[in-house]
């Protein structure tokens, strides 16, 4: 090599060193993302759900419109829970024109009010005779401030988590008359985030509250609550499974749930991962898919699962014990009556 005059030896030296480092970050990056994507699963399940009906929360968007398209392609009746009627509604129209299923209908559902819970689940115990499938999929990142709902609960929580709870008890002696039905809860990888559950401070009424921690707490009782749910309803023909979607590159990273301006180079640095990394939402939503319609989940209960198989959740999660207590509690909180006692 000829340097120039001017230029030191260990300047040019610098360079090819930089130069070589940038080149094995390229190489890593290119090789990891191969390698994510090969990680990657889709449901192989070819199964007609024609005569069924099925309920997806949050359908408006996300692997929750792709999750209600899977299933009217297949032949259900599908049921658009959703808060935002008129965005659900062009969905369903969406739908009903890419698959020819006409029998794609939006019913109004806001999972942070209860009150909008029990009329919802009045309306569709008047108009259905049989629910085959619930995929409780509705869910919110979080806030960076925290907000409280009209029924006293965070909303995070209330969304994420009480409102599915409630639904679920208010579907569940139809479920169990439709039986072979599924329940599908969706929950996050985030829910490792967790190392201890406070049952006396589910809304971080007493403690610091935190999107992180609000968000991956409710990923953790939706866990817990299928593990519970599934051990009342063994036998009764109603398996119940929770899952991660996986890394989603969606609308989920959105500016207002960062406010704070120092943390504004993260977010950046998230949805730069986000598109490097994430999935897109109808490859996001094949777990979700597989669990509401594979034969091979036939009979298969309080699992959780990740890129369509069976994975571990964390030690936290798999405490029956903890699963049990966390049930009694928010059948008190969202006041479960007798009468809407199913199990």
């Amino acid at each position: 090599m000829v340097l120039h005059p001017d230029v030191p030896l260990h300047s040019a030296l610098f360079t090819k060193i930089t130069a070589a480092m940038l080149l094995t970050v390229v190489v890593v990056v290119v090789v990891a993302l191969v390698v994510h994507r090969c990680m990657m699963r889709r449901c192989t399940s070819t199964r007609s759900l024609a005569g069924m009906t099925a309920i997806v929360t949050g359908a408006s968007a996300g692997i929750g419109k792709e999750t209600a398209k899977d299933l009217a392609k297949r032949g259900a009746r599908v049921i658009l829970a959703c808060r935002n009627q008129t965005k659900a509604q062009l969905v369903a129209d969406y739908i009903i024109s890419v698959t020819g299923n006409k029998n794609v209908v939006v019913c109004l559902l806001d999972t942070s009010d209860l009150s909008s819970v029990r009329s919802f689940a009045e309306e569709v115990l008047k108009t259905e005779g049989a629910i085959h499938i619930l995929v409780n999929n509705a869910g919110i990142g979080g806030k960076e401030i925290q907000e409280i709902t009209c029924d006293g609960f965070d909303l995070t929580m209330a969304t994420n988590y009480y409102g599915h709870f409630l639904l679920t008890n208010l579907l569940l002696k139809r479920l169990k008359e439709s039986a072979p039905s599924r329940v599908v809860n969706v929950s996050s990888l985030a829910h490792f985030f967790v190392w201890r559950l406070n049952l006396k401070d589910l809304n971080f009424k007493k403690r610091s509250y935190s999107l992180l921690k609000a968000y991956s707490q409710s990923k953790l009782c939706n866990i817990l609550f299928s593990l519970e749910l599934a051990e009342k309803l063994r036998g009764s023909g109603v398996v119940v499974n929770s899952l991660h979607p996986g890394t989603i590159n969606s609308e989920f990273v959105r500016d207002e749930m960062v406010m704070s301006w120092w943390r504004k180079p993260f977010l950046l640095f998230a949805r730069i991962m986000l598109r490097l990394l994430g999935k897109d939402s109808e490859l996001g939503a094949q777990t979700t898919i597989h669990l509401a319609v594979s034969e091979e989940v036939e009979g298969v209960t309080g699992k959780y699962f990740d890129e369509c198989k069976e994975a571990t959740s964390s030690w936290l999660a798999q405490n029956s014990g903890l699963a049990k207590a966390l049930w009694e509690i928010t059948e008190a909180d969202v006041q479960l009556a007798p009468s809407e006692i199913f199990y």
